[in-house]
């Protein structure tokens, strides 16, 4: 297994990535600023990209990671710069890809965010839920509403897709 680390703990984002095989999680934190999340994820993507676990699928985890990312900064942390929002990704060939998105907010019930629906799209609570749970295969939430797991599936692959499992656990 080889293990590449790179952290910067003053401007509060680090990056940690380990490869075994067809296996690679990747950690990462940033701070709670907008301008945090466009480089970020443009990092996670190559990442997952070169994996190819999910080949053809990336646009719709870039979507549901943007998504999560902004709900954790703006909803989650208030965008107040002393929090930090962590993002944990796994990718195995042949299985998918796994991003649980963690904040260090008060949390929320997912069972108060009505569901949207097409026509709804405008309203300004709902609509990042939706958005991540029509790109992923499974979406549910955890930490009493701090965090997010969102999973794809490797395209081709038989699968329920189960878009309405949003537990809380």
């Amino acid at each position: 297994m080889s293990i590449a680390r790179k952290s910067n703990s003053e401007r509060g984002k680090g990056f940690a990535v380990r490869r075994a095989g067809s296996f690679l999680e990747i950690d990462a934190w940033i701070r709670s600023e907008i301008k945090a999340i466009t480089p970020v994820v443009e990092r996670l993507m190559r990442l997952i990209e070169g994996s190819h676990c999910i080949t053809g699928e990336e646009p719709s985890v870039e979507l549901a990671l943007r998504e999560a990312l902004n709900n954790a900064l703006v909803h989650g942390n208030r965008l107040d710069t002393h929090k930090l929002v962590h993002i944990r990704c796994r990718c195995r060939v042949g299985e998918g890809v796994s991003i649980t998105v963690s904040d260090q907010g008060e949390g929320f019930d997912p069972s108060a965010v009505p569901d949207l629906s097409v026509e709804n799209l405008q309203s300004e609570h709902g609509r990042g839920i939706y958005l991540m749970k029509w790109a992923m295969d499974q979406v549910s939430f955890g930490g009493g509403g701090t965090e997010v797991h969102m999973w794809k599936g490797p395209p081709n692959d038989v699968r329920a897709h189960d878009n309405a499992s949003d537990e809380s656990s």
